[in-house]
């Protein structure tokens, strides 16, 4: 089993599996104030800030027909002295793509809006400009556990627009949060009760009416926490994911998925519980988990075993079996020393029609019909020339890397990231695959990325990078695909890379 995941106390008691589990607070915390204030992120210095489009005109790459990828922006500071608060812990559209959400490992959020611009330009461009940047975590200590709770943001997810304002959930190891991220520009003044300041006015000093007007101020976008839901998981928080009826979210850690209901915080269902009794005894652990798109009662989760459940909720309160295992055998000849922790599963996500679902494991990439339980219909190896290196990789603890992958909108192409700033592109139709770096070298107007392709041995040809000049300390762990339109986003330690496809 992969060791590493495992994130606290084997001592903590085990919680009620068929009754709500009760939420233990020492005391309660202070009132959260309605307006947030914080410290600055790397992606609102503007003095560091490098907004470059692409113009009519891009020079195009030499192609039969296949999309070319291009530049389109870089966000976050370009210093090579990166602090570590300011690396970018995840990565997220909203569902129309309008807005783009990111997290750090300083507890902040920051969210991009698309350039209206870029959008009736043509041909269109995939531009976003800051539109809100607030603290969603802080630092934190357990006192009862003599431990202390990060502020990074491990995962971000959107819950569809039903007003005005944008609703999102964030986590860290411990706290999910619910964020409403709304408009105004207009205030009312000429109040008769109380003061321009908000103090209330003395009734004795009332001495006629007027009547309320209406002012027009500067747009402001407002973040304002809505719901906080705590002290429900004794081990990291790995992932979240709001279900299709919009009103229940699952949260997982490494041993336990919980079930929420948005409008409840002091009480969760556990619908999945893997803890044994004796923890000697434990063998895998919970490595991500999503519900289905479209069918509410239906949701899987991945395991360090490189196993994928699939569980239904109609058919028992307690999901500990599941309906369905996705499971492929494993080739005699790659068993290794490092087969079980490779094997481990670092993500999963369903296709936007909910009939597949990809896997991402430390070498490969897999798509899965969820008709056949057997063996993964497709497999795309994202960097098999690493397998030589597995034993240093071992020892750096790169081999332990959590890599994300993710759908485009039409569920034809599927992208995951690598090391180098290497990031790959797969299109399941053509069966061809495409290996890009997000570099700051390319970040200049009409730039077409050029393929990259990494040379194991022999005689490297012009173009190829050696398989021992990977800098291995450049990764690309996040990335995002636009809902509707082939603009992704990739996550390069502070930097946030924008691109978009030309054909």
């Amino acid at each position: 089993m992969d060791w590493k995941t495992l994130s606290s106390s084997e001592k903590s008691p085990k919680l009620d599996r068929w009754k709500p589990c009760a939420v233990v607070e020492p005391e309660p915390p202070p009132p959260i104030p309605p307006r947030i204030f914080m410290r600055q992120s790397s992606f609102t210095k503007i003095g560091n800030m490098l907004n470059t489009a692409m113009m009519n005109g891009t020079k195009r790459a030499p192609s039969n027909g296949e999309a070319s990828w291009c530049f389109s922006q870089i966000k976050g500071a370009l210093d090579d002295d990166v602090t570590d608060a300011d690396i970018i812990s995840c990565v997220e559209f909203n569902h129309d793509g309008e807005l783009l959400a990111t997290g750090d490992k300083g507890g902040r959020v920051v969210i991009f809006q698309r350039d209206a611009m870029s959008k009736t330009s043509i041909p269109r461009r995939g531009e976003y400009n800051v539109y809100s940047t607030f603290q969603s975590h802080e630092p934190e200590f357990d006192y009862l556990k003599s431990l202390e709770i990060e502020e990074k943001i491990n995962k971000i997810r959107w819950l569809r627009r039903k007003n005005p304002a944008h609703f999102l959930l964030s986590t860290n190891d411990k706290t999910v949060k619910l964020w409403k991220v709304s408009e105004r520009d207009k205030s009312f003044e000429g109040y008769n009760t109380k003061e321009e300041s908000g103090l209330a006015k003395d009734p004795q000093n009332i001495t006629g009416l007027k009547v309320p007007s209406v002012k027009q101020i500067p747009l402001m976008v407002e973040a304002s926490p809505r719901r906080n839901y705590a002290n429900a998981h004794t081990y990291h928080i790995n992932s979240i994911s709001v279900n299709s009826d919009q009103e229940t979210y699952l949260s997982a850690d490494d041993l336990r998925i919980n079930l929420w209901h948005l409008e409840v915080t002091d009480q969760s269902f556990n619908i999945v519980d893997i803890k044994p009794a004796n923890m000697e005894e434990l063998t895998e652990v919970i490595t991500a988990a999503e519900f289905h798109p479209t069918e509410c009662n239906v949701f899987v989760y991945s395991s360090s075993k490189g196993t994928i459940r699939l569980c239904d909720m109609r058919s028992a309160a307690l999901c500990d079996r599941h309906s369905k295992q996705f499971e492929e055998p494993e080739n005699p000849t790659n068993r290794s020393f490092f087969s079980e922790i490779i094997s481990s599963i670092s993500d999963v996500k369903l296709s936007n029609s909910g009939r597949y679902m990809i896997s991402r494991d430390y070498l490969s990439i897999k798509v899965w019909d969820l008709h056949m339980e057997t063996k993964p219909i497709e497999t795309y190896p994202v960097h098999e020339y690493l397998r030589i290196k597995l034993c240093s990789l071992y020892e750096n603890d790169c081999i332990f890397d959590k890599f994300e992958c993710c759908w485009n909108g039409k569920d034809s192409s599927i992208m995951t990231g690598s090391y180098n700033n290497f990031f790959r592109v797969f299109d399941r139709n053509s069966k061809k695959d495409v290996t890009l770096e997000a570099s700051r070298d390319i970040i200049k107007p009409k730039t077409v990325l050029k393929p990259r392709k990494v040379c194991t041995g022999g005689k490297r040809k012009k173009d190829e990078i050696s398989v021992d000049c990977l800098d291995f300390n450049k990764k690309i762990l996040h990335t995002a695909w636009h809902p509707q339109e082939n603009i992704i986003a990739v996550a390069a330690t502070n930097n946030l890379f924008i691109f978009q496809d030309k054909f």
